[in-house]
């Protein structure tokens, strides 16, 4: 097994994407034959009933994972609720699921779409260093989300 830090993930359900701020994560590679993996946050107490409510209904869901850096590609996921436990004022949800294999070429695809917005020369380098940074959710991916 191999275990890393979890920095973010949002969750597509339906036609929305929704961040959840983590306290604390981990993601863990069982490296079984299965191909499981297993990924644990630590959240505010405040989404404890959407979990509890998609755990109920077994729902499947799309996340993405920005996994170890803030610089990695977030990693695609499909998951299902497995528990969620009260902790104090917080919650513990755990979710197992499988990557999906398809590589999210997101260096590629914010260039494409600063270009399309106009950018150019050192605004297009300014800016595409800020936004690698910062890893903002990308239009193909609001786009797919509410199609």
């Amino acid at each position: 097994m191999k275990s890393f830090k979890m920095l973010s993930i949002g969750i597509t359900n339906g036609d929305s994407m929704q961040d959840f701020p983590l306290i604390d994560g981990i993601i863990i590679n069982q490296e079984n034959s299965h191909r499981l993996w297993v990924l644990e946050m630590f959240i505010d107490q405040a989404y404890q009933p959407t979990f509890e409510k998609w755990m109920a209904d077994k729902e499947l869901l799309n996340a993405k994972v920005v996994i170890s850096y803030p610089e990695n590609d977030p990693a695609p996921f499909s998951v299902a609720v497995e528990a969620v436990k009260q902790i104090g004022t917080h919650v513990s949800v755990l979710l197992k699921g499988r990557l999906k294999r398809a590589r999210s070429q997101y260096a590629e695809q914010l260039l494409e779409e600063l270009i399309e917005e106009g950018l150019g020369g050192s605004d297009l380098l300014r800016r595409f260093e800020s936004d690698m940074r910062s890893r903002p959710r990308l239009k193909r991916d609001i786009g797919e989300v509410n199609e």
